[in-house]
C-alpha cells in the first residue's frame, strides 16, 4: 500500500506513527511539507521520505492524506487538482470541507472520504468517524479505514451531514474532558489539596474512569448509578451539577461546535 500525506503535522504524524507499528512491511510513505524542519523531523523519527512539493509524493500512491488546516485546503487542493488521478483515493482529515468541495476542486473527481480523528490518535487511543463519498469502492474504503484504524478506532457515518456532529463530539472532545480535569484539580486545590496531588488525583481518575467507561459491557449510565449512593457525596456532587445545568451546558457546547463545523463548510464551499 503506497501512501502520500499531503502535510505533515501532529496527526499526519501519528498516523504515520500507526502504520509503522501496525503494517512495517505495507509498502512505503511519502510526505509533501513546506516546513524543513517538520521534514528533518519526520524522516529521523519515522525514516519517511519527505519533500517539500506534492508531485513527486502523490505520482503513483493508492491513497493520498490531505493532512492540512482547512484554512489552506483551497490552495493545497488547487496545486493537487491536475495530479491526482481517478483510480486514486483521496482521504480528507480536515475539518468541515465536504467531500464535494475537495471533490470539485480535483480536476479528474477521484473518490474522496472524509474523515475526523481526534488528538489522542497521537498516543495510539484515537477515534475517527469517517464518510465514505460517491464514487468509493469497497477496496477504497478498506484502505482508508487502514489508514485511520493505525491510530485507534473507526466509525463510518453514512450522512455526511453528521460528520460536523462527530467533529462537535469526538473530535474537539478531547478538550472538555480535558477542561473538565482542570476543573477537578482546581477545585480539589482550592480546598487544599497540594496542587501536585490534586493533579494526581484528577489525571489518574480521569484515565480510570475512561478505560473503564470503554472496557465495560455496562453503559455509562449504569456505571455512573453504581458510584452514586443514595445521600453519599457522589449524590451530593451529581445534584449541584444539575442546578447548575451541567447536562444543557454540554449540550450547547456540541451544538456550538456543530454550528461552527457547518460554517466552516460553508466557507469551504464558497472559495
Amino acid at each position: 500500500m503506497k501512501i502520500a500525506f499531503i502535510g505533515g503535522g501532529n496527526m499526519a504524524a501519528a498516523l504515520i506513527s500507526g502504520l509503522g507499528r501496525t503494517r512495517p512491511q505495507s509498502g512505503w510513505i511519502r510526505v509533501s511539507e513546506p516546513s524543513e524542519q517538520a521534514r528533518q523531523a519526520l524522516t529521523a523519527e519515522y525514516g519517511v521520505e519527505c519533500h517539500d512539493h506534492a508531485r513527486p509524493v502523490v505520482s503513483d500512491a493508492e491513497i493520498i492524506v490531505l493532512a492540512v488546516k482547512p484554512q489552506v485546503m483551497p490552495a493545497v487542493l488547487n496545486e493537487l487538482s491536475g495530479l491526482i488521478q481517478a483510480k486514486q483515493l483521496v482521504l480528507s482529515i480536515a475539518a468541515g470541507i465536504p467531500v464535494c468541495a475537495i471533490s470539485a476542486a480535483l480536476e479528474n473527481r477521484p473518490p474522496v472520504v472524509r474523515a475526523m480523528p481526534n488528538t489522542p490518535a497521537l498516543i495510539g487511543k484515537g477515534v475517527s468517524g469517517a464518510f465514505a463519498g460517491p464514487g468509493c469502492s469497497a477496496r477504497q474504503r478498506e484502505l482508508g479505514e487502514v489508514v485511520l484504524r493505525a491510530a485507534g478506532d473507526c466509525v463510518w457515518i453514512e450522512d455526511e451531514a453528521l460528520m460536523d456532529v462527530v467533529t462537535a463530539v469526538s473530535g474537539s472532545g478531547p478538550a472538555y474532558f480535558f477542561l473538565l480535569i482542570e476543573a477537578l484539580r482546581d477545585a480539589g486545590e482550592a480546598l487544599g489539596l497540594p496542587g501536585k496531588i490534586a493533579t494526581r488525583l484528577a489525571l489518574q481518575t480521569a484515565a480510570g474512569a475512561g478505560a473503564m467507561a470503554v472496557e465495560s459491557a455496562l453503559d455509562v449510565s449504569e456505571l455512573r448509578k453504581r458510584v452514586t449512593s443514595p445521600g453519599g457525596t457522589t449524590q451530593a456532587a451529581l445534584e449541584a451539577f444539575a442546578e447548575g445545568g451541567f447536562r444543557e451546558l454540554v449540550a450547547e457546547g456540541v451544538q456550538a461546535a456543530t454550528r461552527r463545523g457547518r460554517e466552516l463548510a460553508q466557507q469551504g464551499d464558497s472559495s
